[in-house]
């Protein structure tokens, strides 16, 4: 199976609340087969010319490529911030039955 064709995608999250109604949306709408609500961490970042520091959620999004633009799009959506992260890295290897499940999740009913 080509493993190009799924990705994660990674988007943070202010709070449980924000992270939950985003994950849940994506899998409801079949656009990802599953998603990672990781507990608070500390982020540190750049913002309009200052070092901010906040807490925040990830989220990491097992999704295939082809339905990129619309988890993007869905995300943005929902999100609160005026500017979240939305970014996906290609899978390049996985278990061949895993990925099948990201291909459609309904299978492994």
């Amino acid at each position: 199976m080509a493993h190009s064709h799924y990705q994660l995608v990674f988007t943070t999250c202010p709070d449980a609340a924000a992270a939950e109604t985003i994950a849940r949306a994506l899998v409801e709408d079949r656009l990802a087969a599953c998603v990672n609500v990781l507990p608070p961490m500390r982020s540190i970042y750049r913002w309009r010319g200052q070092t901010e520091s906040a807490e925040e959620q990830l989220l990491i999004v097992k999704i295939r490529v082809r339905d990129y633009p619309a988890v993007e799009q869905r995300i943005v959506a929902l999100h609160p911030y005026e500017l979240p992260e939305v970014v996906a890295i290609p899978i390049a290897a996985g278990l061949a039955g895993y990925l099948a499940w990201i291909e459609d999740p309904e299978s492994a009913t």
